[in-house]
């Protein structure tokens, strides 16, 4: 059967801008442009006709339920889902869907992440209509994008503040840009959000506790070949995945999900999927969506997709770089420095205002991507280190440098280049290298934050760095506005905050040990290693104050989220010991048990056919596997402890310290003693698949 063609295919099950003006009465798709273009109140006649619309729209494509879909601090997304069926008097139903529906829900609240905002058996929450995002139809179910609030009305999902620290940035960029004399409608921020994942056989994953529990790999020796030979990067595409990536694509497209670049990662079995930029919040949804549909399609081509940040010991992890972006209604995009951004003031303002916001809430930016899962992969050589730094590249910081020091800009000539072969055509170079080790890096028109771990939410770090900026402009606008000669203000403040902030500006090599030295003892910049260290500091006074004045969280939301996160690290790094655990006593000793007894077996049938057999190879393995046994056996008791001692904490920052400082270490000593066990154990003996099978049976 052919395929549709993609433009036909592209939003097929979305209710986007194409179907509310076909279907719409013009007034009433009016009134809705207005609410999503300029936060105008939503009228509830028009809400009344959209509903109508939607549902007959829906019902028309199969669609059977509708539900308001939600993102609680679970991470993940969660839906419940109601049929359109009413009651007719004749026994019959029709397919009913009122305004009231669309625009508010009542999930039960009680079971989802609180941080003590609610009590168990306080149980009503509201779902309130986003209607900036659009619904859609998934598994015939109209799916309305949704914020989630308690029934005392404080956010207790990731979609309400992302929406705030939108409307806060949109209000100070607005009067940044109306000094400059460009009275915007609106100033969004866009993001495309990178997602790099793992795709590996069912099979084996069935076969693996470790990854059905934790969605990571606790034991594994590393296989004869890993990624040192660079041949997986962007390599030819295998079938069994294209088979995947292809329908991976149809399903995302469907969905108005504007997937765009696929290929290879470093990592055998790893790969990319790179979408089209869009709005934050819509950005967000759809990259939930992907996560989701990502699993799902795996799953019908015998695969699973590990989403989480270091499935394998030894092998790169996966991240998600943000691309985050400004654009005014227009399109005009505050991050494009032109072709001469030493005469752009516009530019260099904002420029200046992102890297005041990174160097004052670094701490910020930082926990906004901290969890258990990344805290193995930041700073490990194949991602941006724990400090976070700005990279700008040459050019931009030989226009910074010479404003700082008044002196004339030569600007970066443009240098052609030269392969050496007739038939290939010569390119101009850019102005400036990239940084793959900068966790927040400069790429030419937009910013691209390196350091979210692969199975995060886009909300936590774009709700933090939006609001950071909205401070640093609302700064520069308040000093701005009091000026009497603009322009000679301009000047001065754009050379102080380049002079203050200067420390926060890092051009080389992030994985050196150098840097790390330069950036903590002499920058005085912030080493946050662990969720541990990282999480406490969202209590800070400079922040609390920062993220309430702006209107992104109440003060009980800052302290529930902080709770949140750090039960949440705690949880899982409990599940992983518990599981490393039961792994250890139901598999790992008695298969290195069994393996001893038919060695000791081997041995002593040798021996009594002729007392000259010395068996050197059986004797020094089950002495150094009789060793391991034993600290094993050792390891596992003190990972146990550990573990039964966390119940000891009252306060989760202490709970959370001790998993730092003792189980975690605990957990990494077990492991390195099964691992060794692994190498010395006969693979017939040896209860799971190797690193080797997991990472190379797809190909």
């Amino acid at each position: 059967m052919a395929k549709q063609n993609v433009p036909e295919l592209f939003g097929s099950n979305v209710f986007d801008d194409r179907v509310m003006k076909s279907r719409l009465k013009a007034e009433v798709y009016e009134s809705l442009r207005k609410t999503i273009d300029e936060n105008a109140k939503l009228d509830v006649t028009v809400a009344q006709a959209v509903a109508a619309e939607m549902r007959d729209w829906a019902v028309e494509k199969g669609a059977t339920h509708f539900t308001h879909w939600f993102q609680p601090l679970t991470g993940v997304t969660a839906e419940k889902h109601d049929s359109f069926i009413t009651p007719s008097p004749d026994g019959g139903v029709i397919m009913e869907f009122s305004g009231k529906e669309l625009i508010k829900g009542e999930p039960d609240a009680s079971s989802f992440p609180s941080g003590g905002i609610r009590a168990t058996f306080e149980a009503r929450g509201y779902t309130a209509w986003d209607p900036t995002s659009y619904a859609f139809i998934k598994d015939h179910t109209l799916c309305i994008p949704t914020a989630f609030c308690s029934y005392s009305g404080e956010a207790l999902d990731k979609k309400t503040p992302l929406l705030r620290s939108m409307q806060a940035l949109d209000k100070q960029a607005k009067r940044i840009l109306h000094l400059f004399g460009n009275d915007a409608k609106f100033v969004r921020t866009s993001v495309g959000p990178e997602q790099e994942y793992f795709l590996i056989d069912k099979e084996m994953f069935d076969q693996r506790p470790d990854l059905v529990y934790t969605g990571r790999t606790l034991f594994g020796a590393l296989p004869p070949k890993g990624q040192e030979l660079d041949d997986h990067y962007f390599g030819v595409i295998k079938p069994r995945v294209s088979a995947f990536m292809e329908d991976l694509n149809e399903e995302l497209w469907k969905l108005g999900i504007l997937a765009k670049t696929e290929h290879n990662e470093v990592a055998p079995a790893q790969h990319e999927l790179a979408p089209i930029f869009s709005t934050t919040n819509v950005a967000t949804d759809n990259n939930q969506l992907t996560m989701e549909i990502m699993q799902k399609v795996a799953r019908k081509h015998g695969l699973v997709c590990l989403l989480h940040e270091k499935p394998f010991a030894g092998v790169n992890g996966s991240g998600k770089h943000n691309n985050w972006s400004m654009a005014t209604d227009s399109g005009s995009n505050l991050l494009s420095p032109g072709d001469t951004p030493y005469e752009n003031a516009q530019f260099l303002l904002f420029l200046v205002a992102v890297i005041q916001a990174v160097d004052d809430y670094q701490d910020l930016l930082r926990l906004s991507v901290a969890t258990a899962g990344n805290d193995h992969r930041l700073g490990a050589n194949e991602a941006p280190p724990a400090i976070i730094s700005v990279f700008l590249g040459d050019e931009l910081s030989g226009i910074l440098d010479a404003i700082k020091n008044d002196a004339p800009y030569a600007g970066a000539e443009k240098v052609t280049m030269k392969l050496g072969v007739d038939s290939l055509p010569r390119f101009s170079r850019d102005t400036t290298d990239r940084n793959r080790t900068s966790p927040f890096a400069f790429t030419g028109n937009k910013f691209e934050f390196r350091s979210l771990g692969s199975a995060n939410s886009i909300a936590c770090c774009n709700i933090m760095l939006n609001a950071a900026v909205a401070e640093s402009l609302k700064q520069f606008a308040d000093r701005l506005e009091k000026a009497s000669d603009f322009e000679t203000e301009l000047h001065a403040l754009i050379k102080e905050t380049i002079t203050k902030h200067e420390r926060i500006l890092f051009n080389g090599n992030g994985y050196g040990d150098e840097w790390i030295k330069e950036a903590v003892e002499v920058r005085g910049l912030s080493n946050l290693k662990t969720t541990a260290d990282a999480m406490p500091h969202l209590l800070d006074e400079k922040n609390k104050k920062m993220l309430m004045e702006h209107k992104v969280f109440t003060e009980t939301e800052i302290t529930s989220r902080c709770e949140i996160m750090l039960e949440n690290y705690c949880k899982t790094v409990n599940i992983e010991g518990h599981t490393m655990v039961e792994m250890v006593r139901k598999n790992y000793l008695p298969a290195i048990e069994g393996y001893l007894y038919s060695l000791a077996q081997t041995t002593s049938l040798m021996k009594s056919v002729s007392t000259k057999v010395k068996c050197n190879y059986e004797i020094s393995t089950m002495e150094r596997l009789s060793e391991l046994t034993d600290e094993i056996l050792v390891s596992v008791e003190a990972l146990e402890k550990a573990l039964a001692d966390l119940s000891g904490y009252d306060e989760i920052i202490k709970t959370s310290e001790a998993i730092r400082d003792d189980v975690l270490p605990k957990m990494e000593t077990l492991r390195g003693y099964v691992d060794e066990a692994e190498m010395l154990t006969s693979e017939s003996d040896w209860p799971f698949p190797s690193y080797g099978k997991l990472l190379f049976s797809v190909y």
